[in-house]
């Protein structure tokens, strides 16, 4: 069985925001000389890891849309400088638009079912929506007509 996560994406405003955020921090872990795949770090181990990691994604919601996937290549447990125990979820650097859904706000992660999660954007059934600018999408999605 596959399962997915979805998070809130605090920060970005869009998918491109999102994926030139990664871009800089791709840059800053390659001039350190550290792993330049894309991460998100949590203080939560996803119990269910196993059904997650080389098969699941992350679902990025972006300002109230669940608006994009990743996939999600590596969950890797550490303790950070204060000592407290954390987890990475190394992430695949392709982000992949889906079909949009409105998503209210929540605290943490969630899991996403297989077959609850958006088909991508480019497979959705509405021909025009991987045409529209994400902004529209975004719009359509908050009144309802999507």
């Amino acid at each position: 069985m596959v399962l997915h996560l979805i998070k809130l994406s605090v920060g970005p405003a869009s998918i491109e925001d999102l994926a030139a955020r990664q871009a800089r921090q791709r840059s800053e872990a390659l001039n350190a000389g550290r792993d330049p795949a894309p991460f998100h770090a949590t203080r939560m181990l996803p119990k269910r890891h196993g059904e997650i990691v080389g098969a699941g994604s992350i679902y990025w919601v972006i300002k109230g849309t669940l608006s994009c996937r990743q996939g999600i290549t590596a969950i890797e447990p550490f303790t950070g400088t204060d000592g407290i125990a954390r987890c990475r979820i190394v992430l695949d650097q392709t982000i992949v638009p889906v079909a949009p859904r409105s998503y209210r706000p929540f605290q943490g992660w969630r899991y996403l079912a297989a077959e609850d999660a958006p088909t991508d954007l480019d497979q959705a059934a509405v021909g025009d929506l991987a045409r529209m600018p994400e902004a529209l999408r975004r719009e359509l999605v908050s009144l309802g007509l999507l």
